[in-house]
């Protein structure tokens, strides 16, 4: 059985667990190391369990937990070339345990295929992933302000996305943010807001996802309810109906399993 958590995201942390028999995938550290050790408790596991540590960039709220992190595991960071030049420049020591990883080419890590894609974000490197075992795929796609040409080529396909929808574009607007903060999540190195996501929540769906968990929501420019009814009102004129859900902020996530489901329509 393939199963995937988010063990946490949002702006203040994000991160993920694959898991596929004796495969444990760690997307992402950016929450403590703490916090990453509870629930990988809560799963039955310690962090010398884990198999890789699948680096999406180098954002605080994506690594911030990695350094100490690594004290308590054995296992490789794995990411895109520039992304592992850039943790070497942050983090002292890290070398020796970075495994670059080639852009849009499938590589095995135990019984998981990892496919790393470039998103379109304001950090050296960034990527989202698709994660392939023999039950189904799984596919990450967060902090991009565009759908990029390799993800909308690698997702299709997948049986579960964790898919963003950072924002509604009007909330964004109108809220306190600051006009350059503002322009940066609305530009093209940004985030996915809702009405982006529910695009390609319905390609995903008509290429056979059958279960989406949206991630990243803002906490002030967006709320779970704003962000599930864009996607379901534009998969429901699609005539899909995926199981759908919203990842919590702060809390492990319940268990998600990939598998390989028909697709409801209507």
């Amino acid at each position: 059985m393939t199963t995937v958590h988010t063990l946490a995201s949002g702006s203040s942390g994000n991160a993920l667990l694959l898991s596929h028999g004796d495969t444990h995938l760690l997307v992402d550290a950016g929450i403590s190391c703490r916090r990453v050790t509870a629930s990988l408790w809560e799963l039955g596991l310690t962090p010398m369990d884990l198999s890789a540590i699948l680096v999406t960039h180098t954002h605080g709220d994506h690594i911030s937990g990695l350094p100490v992190l690594l004290k308590h595991t054995a296992c490789p960071v794995r990411a895109l070339d520039r992304t592992c030049r850039e943790l070497e420049y942050r983090l002292a020591g890290i070398g020796e345990r970075l495994l670059p990883l080639a852009s849009c080419v499938s590589e095995p890590i135990g019984g998981c295929t990892v496919t790393a894609f470039p998103t379109s974000h304001d950090a050296p490197g960034s990527c989202g992933y698709r994660l392939d075992t023999e039950d189904g795929g799984a596919g990450l796609l967060t902090d991009t302000g565009f759908v990029t040409h390799e993800a909308a080529d690698i997702l299709p396909g997948v049986d579960l996305a964790v898919l963003e929808a950072n924002h509604d574009v009007e909330c964004l607007r109108s809220g306190p943010y600051p006009y350059y903060l503002k322009q940066r999540i609305l530009g093209s190195e940004g985030h996915l807001c809702n009405e982006d996501a529910a695009r390609f929540a319905v390609t995903l769906a008509e290429a056979g996802a059958s279960e989406l968990v949206l991630a990243h929501l803002s906490k002030e420019n967006n709320t779970p309810a704003m962000a599930r009814n864009a996607v379901e009102t534009a998969l429901s004129a699609a005539g899909l109906f995926p199981a759908l859900s919203v990842a919590p902020r702060d809390s492990l996530g319940q268990a998600h399993i990939v598998s390989r489901r028909a697709v409801c329509r209507k």
